[in-house]
């Protein structure tokens, strides 16, 4: 098992890998902060864009991208947004698409309307 690390995500805001390598790539929850301010971006859907961008980034950092992701979980503050975000979020993935499943919570960090974390494969 090896920690995946990049500078071109977010720093983790706790105790956590961006990613760990066990053969298959378990990507942690990432939010639409941007890496080169710490700033969360504004809008259910510049947040999905921002945070598959750093998952992409930390899944390039394991040698991977976005095609070789098998699952997602999306967390959404409010579900009355989730046509705006999956309609952002099917601009990153092509067929066949990742499983997923998307639930509502009460809060994400920072104030983010949207979390989303990724298992992806070589």
């Amino acid at each position: 098992m090896k920690a995946v690390t990049t500078k071109s995500a977010p720093s983790p805001i706790g105790p956590y890998s961006q990613g760990v390598d066990a053969g298959a790539v378990y990507c942690s929850g990432q939010i639409g902060l941007d890496p080169s301010t710490g700033n969360l971006v504004e809008g259910v859907v510049a947040q999905t864009n921002r945070t598959l961008s750093n998952l992409e980034a930390v899944l390039k950092a394991a040698g991977m991208g976005l095609g070789n992701v098998v699952k997602t979980t999306v967390f959404m503050t409010d579900l009355a947004e989730f046509s705006k975000m999956n309609e952002e979020y099917g601009k990153h993935f092509t067929a066949p698409f990742p499983a997923r499943s998307t639930v509502q919570v009460a809060a994400l960090p920072k104030g983010a309307r949207v979390e989303i974390d990724a298992i992806a494969v070589r």
